[in-house]
């Protein structure tokens, strides 16, 4: 299956957010491994599930390579959790603005494509749709 332009800029997009993730994971076991840390099980949860959640988006940038929808599903859903995330920065006790925007712009982005490339899958499955 051939995937349109906007697919392939969403899938790159998704990758190196999860790259993001990988990075962050070793950033929170270098931490860990200094001492940074109050909680060692907390920490050690919260690299799981970093580790997890980065293999997620990774596997969601490939399968929008590959055309299959619940990639596309699934970045969205990542793309507003991430904004989610942001807001949280910007209205917490301790408000961090660049932060927020740091989260949130990449996010917008990556969810305007991923909706660019949902509708180029849409008229790819029309065009495929045998005539009656």
């Amino acid at each position: 299956m051939t995937t349109s332009t906007a697919e392939r800029a969403a899938a790159g997009l998704l990758g190196v957010q999860g790259l993001a993730l990988i990075v962050v994971a070793g950033w929170e076991i270098v931490s860990l491994v200094a001492g940074d840390s109050e909680d060692t099980g907390s920490s050690i949860a919260l690299i799981v599930l970093t580790v997890v959640g980065a293999l997620a988006v990774i596997g969601f940038a490939i399968a929008v390579a590959r055309g299959q929808s619940w990639g596309r599903s699934g970045g969205i859903v990542t793309q507003l959790l991430t904004l989610a995330v942001a807001l949280g920065a910007v209205t917490g006790p301790t408000p961090a603005p660049l932060f927020a925007c740091v989260l949130a712009v990449p996010a917008i982005v990556t969810f305007a494509v991923l909706v660019v490339a949902i509708r180029a899958a849409a008229a790819r499955r029309e065009e495929d749709r045998p005539a009656r």
